[in-house]
């Protein structure tokens, strides 16, 4: 299997450039590639077949006009490749513009987008332009590019049919030349036939579709992002946490990792911070990946019993356990005595724990008194 390897920039860690590989005598050789995002130097770790092929698709696509659909499972990197082909493009000197359409409503979003007139709605103090105005000459790229409301959709349609907008509360058309790239992580054949969204809109964005692997299908990549995380992360200031023990390895390698390359970069830098020594062991890590499997019994669950009604039951089996004693009782259930005494109030079991249950009293013997000898011989029994 051919090997492609690069390195991910840590002071952005989302922005990727390709690792180029050129076969060299039956073998292949890697040469890291370097552009700029801002005053960022930014490249990718890979050495999976899977990613190589989505690389080398990349830079054919990249060099066109076209629109660019990303699909993908969150956290597998979508905006790391729309910022690659941006890198790519005859416009990679020219502006990236992000946006995440799930994060702002329909009204914000219009205004964040197109930009808005200075007096077109309350609190419009001053002109405002939009992003996709910034981008121009550029890239703009919408993220989450499902979540977009029919009324923004319509908008966004005919921006791409006619290549102008119109700021909220502006009459006339601003030009505007940008590369759309878009992603998601929905199913938007599935919300088309659905008239969820246009379909008019789905063939204009894509032109070109891009399927990113989630992290399970390219498990060969795994160990050289463990490798990158921990050496150039932002902990690695710590001294500890550099190395990972073959045997905690290959737990990490086993789990399917559901958040993908998100959650793995956060599963190392926690374990980072949180060993011991130089070198990760297999008990340094979280219980959910050393045992995945493991469920939660719910047997015992009734789903008739609120909340209130489960807590009552475990106080007032504590308080059972220490014989009435309310002091032990709450600390046991870390919480104040106070505390305890407002719960059992509002219980109405108060009066049934005024007093410590007292012990009970020891059994009276049955045989009688040893006597008492004295020195004459004669017996006394003990009184």
């Amino acid at each position: 299997m051919s090997e492609y390897q690069g390195s991910v920039s840590p002071s952005n860690p989302n922005a990727i450039l390709p690792q180029s590989s050129s076969p060299s005598s039956g073998q292949t050789t890697t040469r890291p590639q370097t552009a700029n995002q801002g005053s960022a130097n930014v490249q990718m770790i890979y050495k999976s077949e899977v990613m190589g092929q989505l690389v080398r698709m990349i830079e054919r696509v990249a060099p066109s006009q076209a629109t660019v659909l990303i699909l993908g499972e969150s956290g597998t990197g979508k905006e790391l490749i729309a910022r690659h082909i941006h890198e790519k493009s005859t416009r990679k000197n020219k502006p990236f513009v992000a946006i995440n359409c799930g994060a702002l409503r329909e009204t914000l979003l219009e205004s964040e987008l197109f930009g808005h007139e200075k007096g077109s709605f309350t609190g419009a103090y001053t002109r405002k332009i939009g992003l996709a105005e910034i981008a121009n000459g550029g890239t703009l790229f919408l993220d989450e590019i499902g979540e977009l409301s029919q009324g923004i959709q319509s908008k966004l349609l005919r921006f791409l049919q006619e290549g102008e907008i119109y700021r909220v509360g502006g009459k006339d058309p601003i030009r505007v030349d940008i590369r759309l790239l878009s992603a998601t992580n929905r199913d938007l054949e599935a919300e088309v036939s659905k008239q969820i969204f246009r379909e008019d809109l789905f063939y204009r964005i894509n032109t070109i579709t891009v399927h990113t692997p989630p992290l399970r299908r390219r498990k060969e990549d795994i160990s050289v992002l463990i490798e990158h995380f921990l050496s150039q992360g932002k902990h690695g200031y710590l001294g500890r946490g550099r190395q990972m023990s073959p045997e905690a390895m290959q737990v990490l390698m086993n789990f399917p990792w559901p958040g993908n390359i998100r959650e793995l970069q956060n599963v190392c830098e926690r374990m980072q911070i949180l060993a011991e020594g130089h070198m990760i062991m297999v008990g340094d890590l979280p219980d959910n990946i050393r045992r995945p499997n493991e469920k939660v019994n719910v047997e015992s669950y009734d789903p008739d019993v609120p909340l209130h009604e489960v807590e009552k039951r475990h106080i007032l089996k504590a308080l059972h356990y220490f014989n009435g004693n309310k002091t032990r009782a709450a600390h046991s259930l870390g919480i104040t005595i106070k505390t305890l005494y407002n719960k059992l109030h509002m219980y109405g079991e108060f009066e049934n724990f005024s007093v410590h249950s007292k012990p009970e009293p020891a059994a009276e013997t049955s045989e009688p008194s040893a006597p008492l000898v004295t020195s004459s011989g004669a017996s006394d029994s003990l009184l």
